[in-house]
């Protein structure tokens, strides 16, 4: 939109009689109960993952730990095979406060995740896992090519993205719980790394124990009940925030209006001409919404379509979406959990939309701040409560984020636990290892991905987003048209799938190392970087679309596979002849 029409212009002087001061919503330092809420919370947590060991105990260490004895029903597979994360609290809302309501638009591809998840995969992971006795993703790409190189790549690959992802959170975790400290005053952490944050680094240290803690005790059955927990918190959280930023915006008509002024002045304030600053409000009222500068359009075309894409792809063969589904009892429960999530993602990110617009018409100038957007109006719209910002409520609201990451961690902590100590070390190192030593190694193995997580997080990545996106396209890359072969097509073969796994995994890589060298040539530096979008689209497509075309070529020009192994997984099981008429 290269220019405007006068009479769409001459609305915006109302609009901005309706702007309010900057910083009119002060956010107030969080008192000793936003603290005591959070802290309850993680005990809470911690208890279930003790009641979870003692249901492990009862079984086998390999299948109780890492799959819960497959007893998971369709409440527990919803809520716990969510999407949410530290970016759905943090970079999400981030980038809606910065570039409008556009996002709405492409976030819509979340309520098509568990359709295209566990609709597209579910009831063939599920019955491959029982046909084989899968315990992890690796597990199901061995048994199901008879190719321990296949089941290994998969490990190696799940290691590399979830470790990246997982990581990630751990900042997330840790920034919330500076947020709840009492007295805290500046919430963003310290930029400089010639000083020491004690507040973030207590906070870093307090979410790792926990987190790694309750994950080492109880498992996967301790991950799927706290996540339980957690996205019952997220909903109330969210529910609540929602209830209370509207009405103190006025209305959403009214916050988009003040939004939209806030917007026109922010740009003015950069320098932009009043005729582009009118451009950049109508921008973030429709499309194409605004980049992190506040005047440049966000997404083409191109990139829209690729953004709309991405979540669905990238959840569709997520390894730890995938373990919950091969986690499930029945078919069934599948099937409900679909409409169950669905309806669960909406109930998330739309009252998250609405929140975030409130926000840029209430305290607009949050700048480098705007992961902080949904802590700051916690502690802010819930100030005037007899137990506000330094009480109950404000603590309760805290959690839903907090419980997001948390849930991550731990499902993340167990995919790759699991990658490294079964698919790994039992089946290349030490075939016939017993259940204690299997126990003890599991135990070790989690506690130094929690200290190495922890220890990368001191000096941790400015934004989030930025490596949530990455690890996901990568993962996604890799996975998602080797799941689909592995699930359907007879035909294909352990190299094909191999192949298919590395060449998407490369192609998603190299146009992310593209954008970070392109970054690190204009700036010196390799953060803010972006990918190298090619004709404008997001790496995940061109992954996707390498890793299906040589998958299907690799597969086409190698031997076929053992048909005895393709019929148990694909043929229906014979009955025998005394039991047929």
């Amino acid at each position: 939109m290269s220019s405007l029409p006068l009479e769409l212009l001459a609305p915006l002087e109302f609009v901005a009689q309706l702007a309010p001061p900057y910083n009119q919503l002060h956010t107030p330092a969080p008192g000793i109960g936003a603290m005591v809420a959070l802290v309850l919370f993680i005990a809470a947590s911690v208890w279930l993952g003790t009641v979870a060991q003692k249901v492990v105990e009862r079984s086998a260490f390999i299948q109780g730990y890492f799959q819960g004895n497959r007893g998971l029903g369709a409440w527990t597979i919803a809520l716990t095979a969510t999407v949410q994360s530290g970016g759905t609290f943090m970079g999400f809302p981030s980038l809606v406060y910065t570039s409008g309501w556009i996002v709405a638009l492409w976030i819509a591809s979340y309520m098509i995740v568990p359709i295209t998840g566990f609709g597209l995969i579910g009831k063939r992971i599920a019955q491959i896992s029982r046909r084989t006795g899968a315990v992890t993703m690796p597990d199901l790409f061995r048994a199901r090519f008879a190719s321990p190189t296949a089941g290994l790549v998969t490990s190696l690959l799940i290691i590399l993205f979830m470790s990246i992802m997982m990581i990630a959170q751990f900042k997330a975790g840790a920034v919330v719980m500076k947020i709840a400290w009492p007295g805290s005053g500046q919430l963003a952490i310290s930029e400089s790394q010639a000083q020491v944050d004690w507040i973030y680094l207590i906070g870093l240290a307090v979410f790792s124990l926990t987190v790694v803690g309750y994950t080492l005790i109880g498992g996967f059955l301790a991950a799927v009940w706290t996540d339980l927990l957690q996205s019952i918190m997220m909903i109330v959280g969210v529910t609540i925030l929602v209830c209370l930023a509207i009405p103190a915006a006025g209305g959403l008509e009214n916050a988009s209006r003040r939004a939209i002024s806030n917007v026109e002045q922010l740009a003015r304030n950069q320098g932009a001409t009043p005729a582009a600053a009118a451009q950049a409000g109508i921008q973030y009222a429709s499309g194409p919404g605004l980049r992190g500068d506040g005047v440049t359009p966000y997404l083409p075309l191109a990139m829209a379509f690729s953004f709309f894409c991405f979540w669905p792809f990238a959840g569709t063969a997520s390894p730890a979406s995938v373990v919950r589904i091969m986690a499930c009892k029945d078919t069934g429960v599948l099937r409900r959990s679909i409409f169950l999530l669905a309806v669960y993602n909406m109930g998330i990110y739309l009252p998250l939309i609405a929140i975030c617009i409130c926000a840029k018409a209430l305290m607009p100038n949050l700048g480098g701040k705007s992961d902080e957007v949904i802590p700051r109006m916690a502690l802010a719209l819930t100030s005037e409560f007899p137990l506000g910002s330094g009480g109950w409520v404000s603590g309760i609201i805290l959690a839903a984020p907090f419980g997001a990451i948390m849930a991550t961690v731990s499902s993340y902590l167990l995919v790759i636990a699991s990658g490294l100590v079964r698919d790994v070390y039992q089946r290349f190192i030490h075939p016939h290892a017993t259940d204690h030593e299997m126990r003890r190694l599991t135990y070790v193995v989690m506690a130094a991905i929690g200290i190495i997580a922890a220890a990368m997080n001191i000096f941790p990545v400015k934004h989030l987003q930025m490596l949530v996106v990455f690890s996901s396209g990568c993962a996604a890359s890799s996975f998602l048209i080797p799941t689909v072969m592995m699930c359907y097509w007879r035909r294909a073969t352990a190299t094909g799938t191999i192949a298919a796994m590395l060449a998407g995994a490369a192609a998603s890589l190299t146009l992310n190392l593209i954008g970070l060298f392109q970054a690190f040539a204009k700036t010196g530096q390799f953060a803010n970087f972006t990918p190298y979008y090619l004709l404008q689209f997001e790496p995940i497509v061109w992954g996707l679309l390498v890793s299906l075309v040589v998958g299907i070529g690799v597969s086409l020009i190698t031997r076929p596979p053992d048909e005895a192994t393709v019929s148990k997984l694909f043929d229906a099981p014979q009955a025998k002849p005394d039991q047929v008429g």
